[in-house]
């Protein structure tokens, strides 16, 4: 069963070397998500899913030792998920939101169970999330997921998806279902508005959702920003 969740978002800026000399404005963010990390690491799970938003080429598992690359930012920095094993070795890239995951993990030295990794269609209806996040929490007698995944890209007229009234509405909603651990409000944001809006968390929180329902786990919402007009969140259930 699910027994700790930690909520990140996932812009390669997180990432120093990606930031370059910008990289000093998400050191609040980053702090907070080696905060919720700690979260995940004091549940002493036997198994850890990072869980994130992927193109069709890289939805669906990706075992441990599984890599990813920082190349397509113009960084030559790649990252791993958990321990080097020859299925990781053999397994495709890592999409963008695992590959920030596998930085944050090696970022604070995760030593406490085997890493495995999910790539999730951003438009996957909220029904197969919930499934999806209920087949996770069933791979081990404890689970921890670590869900990647951003608010909406309209928060301002230089947000990458220009300016929606409707965005601060929608990422309040979100950020008070994360910092509450409420499963039927996350299972209720609308995919619809959440794809207008580019939303990219929808989707994994959703499979969040499904993972823990029935579990009782309580949230704290640790970080809720807008850098560069782009919802990030950062949460940790326990």
């Amino acid at each position: 069963m699910l027994v700790a969740a930690a909520v990140c978002p996932s812009p390669p800026l997180l990432v120093p070397e990606v930031a370059a000399g910008a990289a000093p404005e998400l050191d609040a963010a980053r702090n907070a998500c080696a905060d919720a990390l700690g979260v995940l690491a004091a549940s002493r799970p036997d198994l850890l899913v990072v869980a994130g938003p992927a193109g069709r080429d890289r939805r669906g598992p990706h075992p441990e030792g599984a890599r990813g690359s920082f190349g397509g930012f113009g960084v030559g920095l790649e990252v791993r998920l958990g321990e080097d094993t020859p299925e990781g070795a053999a397994a495709g890239p890592l999409p963008d939101s695992l590959a920030v995951g596998a930085w944050l993990l090696g970022r604070t030295g995760w030593n406490g169970a085997p890493v495995e990794g999910l790539g999730v269609g951003e438009s996957l209806e909220a029904a197969r999330c919930a499934d999806a996040g209920r087949e996770l929490a069933r791979r081990a007698d404890r689970v921890a997921l670590l869900v990647m995944g951003d608010g909406s890209a309209c928060r301002t007229l230089k947000a990458p998806g220009y300016l929606d009234e409707r965005a601060e509405d929608f990422d309040a909603g979100a950020a008070r279902a994360l910092g509450d651990a409420d499963t039927a409000a996350l299972l209720a944001l609308d995919a619809g508005l959440a794809r207008t809006l580019k939303v990219s968390g929808r989707a994994p929180w959703q499979v969040l959702a499904g993972a823990a329902a029935g579990t009782g786990l309580g949230g704290r919402l640790l970080y809720a920003e807008a850098p560069y007009g782009v919802g990030y969140f950062v949460a940790a259930w326990s």
